[in-house]
């Protein structure tokens, strides 16, 4: 009978032993499985060809769904309930019960951007083949099924807070009427698109006070008479696009982020479709975090505080860019210094003050330096599946006063627009850092 026992007794520590170990979690609680949730979102944005306003919009909540997931799985993590504008009420784990939480990071990301999208069909495919995955690493089910139902719960609420930041009212707004000043932006060659999302001020923002939070300083006034300041400006823009070198046509290239790039041939017009500024320091991001082998926690911090900083970011520039509506470089060259004058990069369809490029990379820059460091090096591959090569950066900052330079060689930008934009974003940056608070 003792013998009987102690068998019993040493079934039963073996078995509490493989409860414990859960040989499953290893490979469930891999953060990959956050990053390629938010790169399938990048592929379906990229696909519906969203402009890098509505793009960062997608994002940021793709990216507190993630966050407000995860973030359970280690108990010095904050929720960003009560940080962001009208965010509350977020649900809860049951105690008890146990969860995967890459699971329901994943579903969350997915199901949010699943709404928030034109082609649900691409991601739901995405979603069933990851789903799988998580099966096959022998989850029991009831943790499987407790993480689906955690995973919605969260992306309801995500859902519902979005629906109430103004987007749906701005789809509704009159499109921009083109004014007829000289001093005014005008539609520019070959698509001559009207201005994108001129009712983006009116969005609901995440950090900020509001959407004139951090006015940039004012744009030189203008002037078509040669010698003036506004006439001197352009200059540098037409000259600089004459003499570029290799080096400056490269970088311009490499920080393009035009998600539409209007082709023509003949009497064919055809878009290339591209990453968003915001998407580009998206994937800046996923690069860190696997660079640093950062756990799936640390990942969807990294994720929400930049996503919410980019998000912001454009609230504020666009709301500058509708209010001054300076004129593109390419119009005012081609009407007061040289007609057949083109930019290297096909010039954006908005107003040119500021630099949003400027702005949403040196923000995002702050916020990475502040997470992996100020001398965080590392290799920007982002462009290699639009056949760009990759580039090496010494930190992030390096990167965004790259990003910002760009805008200049690339013939889209006077140099205001960039001093002043990086100002903007630094701005930005550093107000984000002293709200947003997501560790204990």
């Amino acid at each position: 009978m003792k013998r009987f026992y102690f068998a019993t007794f040493v079934v039963l520590i073996i078995a509490c032993s493989s409860c414990g170990n859960k040989p499953w979690k290893k490979a469930a609680e891999n953060p990959d499985f956050i990053h390629r949730s938010i790169k399938d979102v990048t592929d379906v944005v990229r696909h519906d060809i969203y402009s890098p306003p509505v793009a960062s919009r997608i994002y940021a909540y793709i990216s507190v769904a993630a966050y407000e997931a995860a973030r359970n799985g280690d108990s010095k993590y904050l929720s960003l309930e009560g940080q962001l504008k009208g965010l509350d009420s977020v649900p809860k784990p049951i105690t008890g019960k146990q969860y995967c939480y890459t699971l329901a990071a994943s579903h969350a990301v997915l199901t949010v951007g699943k709404i928030l999208i034109m082609s649900e069909g691409r991601i739901e495919s995405f979603h069933d083949k990851l789903m799988q995955e998580f099966k096959d690493t022998d989850m029991p089910d009831s943790v499987y099924q407790n993480s689906i139902d955690y995973g919605k719960l969260i992306a309801d609420r995500i859902i519902k807070w979005a629906g109430k930041d103004n987007y749906k009212h701005t789809r509704s707004l009159s499109k921009y009427d083109v004014q007829t000043d000289d001093a005014s932006w005008k539609p520019t060659p070959p698509a001559y698109m009207k201005g994108i999302e001129p009712h983006w001020n009116e969005i609901r923002p995440f950090l900020l006070d509001s959407a004139q939070q951090f006015k940039p300083l004012h744009p030189f006034t203008f002037s078509n008479i040669p010698g003036s300041e506004f006439y001197k400006l352009a200059m540098e823009v037409h000259d600089s696009g004459k003499h570029l070198t290799d080096d400056q046509t490269t970088i311009a290239t490499f920080w393009d982020d035009n998600p539409f790039k209007v082709n023509i041939n003949g009497h064919t017009m055809f878009a290339t479709k591209k990453i968003s500024p915001g998407g580009h320091w998206i994937n800046i991001t996923a690069l860190a975090c696997r660079k640093a082998k950062v756990d799936y926690i640390r990942s969807a911090e990294a994720y929400a505080s930049l996503a919410v900083v980019i998000a912001d970011s454009f609230i504020n520039c666009w709301d500058e860019k509708y209010r001054s509506k300076v004129i593109r470089p390419e119009t005012y060259i081609n009407q007061y210094i040289e007609q057949s004058w083109t930019p290297l990069l096909q010039t954006p369809p908005f107003p040119e003050y500021t630099s949003g490029h400027s702005v949403v990379s040196t923000a995002s820059a702050v916020v990475l330096s502040k997470l992996f460091g100020e001398e965080f090096a590392f290799a920007d591959s982002t462009e290699l599946e639009f056949s760009i090569p990759v580039r090496k950066f010494d930190s992030f900052k390096a990167a965004a006063k790259e990003a910002a330079i760009s805008r200049f060689y690339g013939g889209i930008h006077y140099m205001p627009s960039i001093t002043n934009g990086v100002d903007e974003g630094e701005r930005i940056g550093q107000f984000a850092l002293t709200k947003l608070h997501t560790r204990k």
